[in-house]
């Protein structure tokens, strides 16, 4: 066995990882499994919330102090809970009214890699950018990085969104931990985003030169995300993730949207996530009088997932801006016609020329209603854009060739490192 073709030894970390509901914890779940069907060994680091892994992936908790939880956001631990240096970073940066769950996780991966240096070729980490990646760089492992888009992105859509001086004075110093981002991504010599949208994004927001930058799509398994035979679509029903309750989701523009609709027709909308305790979601359900016709459903395996696909009328993405879009394509392959704006790289992922999706521009509650109207009131074209849209998913993305593509530069990197070394 040459060296190119040797099993390789990954660690794959991920400072936050919801199992179903969040890009992030679905990434790890599935690349990790597609790498250990291609025969590499792969031990996950993970803060909390875990990830539901393969049984051949070893799971490390580095829990984290949990102040971001959702039970009780932005609470204060205890003294006695501060155990380390980490926490005490964690807790310092978040007195200061910072983000610091991606420092402080990095740190903690750091501390547990220090001393099994030998124990891996490579780290891959998806999305922290802390500065314990520079430390574990020094300590002889070589860091490849995933973007899925620049958190710069979400900062600007809040600043925009903002309802007082106040609140943006607060969202600023929330994402202060970007610029951290950017210098660790700066620093690393290998990143891995998710399409070209993505790419020109983090070229230009933090300033990673282009020719660092590689696009390794995303999956979705056929098998598990496929339509339900003797399953009916129930004529009204409308499903849309928001995997987090925030304006770059644009979930406020499809109740805009529904709201419109429930003048004239009789619909209701599952929510695949979770609402944000005096998040601006749960003020414009109450505004507009959708308590009764909106549902949240959140912490449910894929299998219901696929279910609530199968018994939905349409999907729809009304993101302002997407690095990827899971949803869409997970949607798409469901044969669940698709309703989609052009924010980001939805267009690369969903299509945009009518055949795969309904496109609308991001931000516009009007377009998205007449695009729901026209797909809930014509059948036959429905069934056209489903079925369209299975094909498109099919034909390029799996997460097998998402597994196969990033081993490509995993050794691509260790060929750099061991000249670079």
């Amino acid at each position: 066995m040459t060296s190119a073709d040797r099993p390789l030894k990954i660690a794959l970390l991920s400072y936050r990882s919801k199992p179903h509901c969040g890009g992030q914890g679905v990434y790890v779940r599935h690349l990790s499994r597609a790498l250990a069907d291609l025969g590499h060994h792969v031990e996950v680091l993970s803060g909390q919330p875990y990830p539901i892994l393969d049984d051949r992936v070893p799971l490390h908790q580095l829990p984290s102090l949990d102040i971001f939880n959702d039970t009780h956001p932005g609470r204060l631990p205890g003294l006695w809970e501060i155990k380390s240096w980490a926490d005490a970073v964690e807790v310092g940066s978040c007195m200061t009214g910072v983000f610091s769950e991606p420092l402080s996780f990095s740190i903690r991966a750091w501390q547990k890699l220090r001393s099994q240096i030998g124990a891996f070729d490579i780290v891959h980490d998806n999305q922290s950018l802390g500065y314990g990646l520079l430390a574990i760089e020094r300590g002889g492992l070589p860091v490849l990085g995933t973007i899925h888009h620049p958190i710069t992105v979400d900062r600007q859509l809040e600043l925009e969104h903002a309802r007082s001086t106040v609140e943006r004075l607060s969202k600023r110093r929330w994402y202060s931990f970007t610029r951290m981002q950017a210098r660790v991504a700066r620093r690393l010599r290998r990143i891995i985003t998710v399409s070209e949208s993505s790419r020109d994004d983090i070229a230009r927001d933090q300033k990673v030169p282009r020719h660092l930058i590689h696009v390794v799509p995303v999956g979705v398994d056929p098998e598990q995300f496929r339509p339900l035979p003797g399953v009916d679509r129930k004529p009204e029903q409308i499903i849309t993730t928001a995997s987090a309750d925030v304006p770059m989701k644009g979930l406020r523009y499809l109740l805009e949207a529904v709201a419109k609709l429930r003048t004239e027709r009789d619909v209701r909308l599952i929510v695949i996530g979770k609402p944000r305790e005096g998040g601006t979601s749960a003020e414009t359900i109450a505004k507009l009088g959708l308590g009764q016709v909106v549902e949240f459903i959140s912490g449910v395996p894929d299998e219901r997932i696929v279910e609530l696909y199968a018994t939905s009328s349409v999907a729809v993405v009304p993101s302002l801006y997407e690095g990827f879009s899971l949803p869409a394509i997970e949607a798409m392959c469901s044969g669940t016609p698709l309703v989609a704006t052009t924010g980001g790289a939805l267009p690369e992922v969903a299509g945009s020329g009518g055949e795969t999706c309904v496109s609308v521009p991001p931000g516009d509650s009007g377009a998205l209603a007449a695009a729901l109207t026209q797909v809930l009131d014509d059948p036959a074209m429905a069934a056209r854009i489903g079925a369209a849209g299975r094909e498109r998913v099919i034909s390029r993305w799996s997460w097998r060739h998402t597994a196969e593509q990033t081993v490509e530069h995993y050794r691509a990197l260790l060929d750099e490192w061991r000249h670079y070394r």
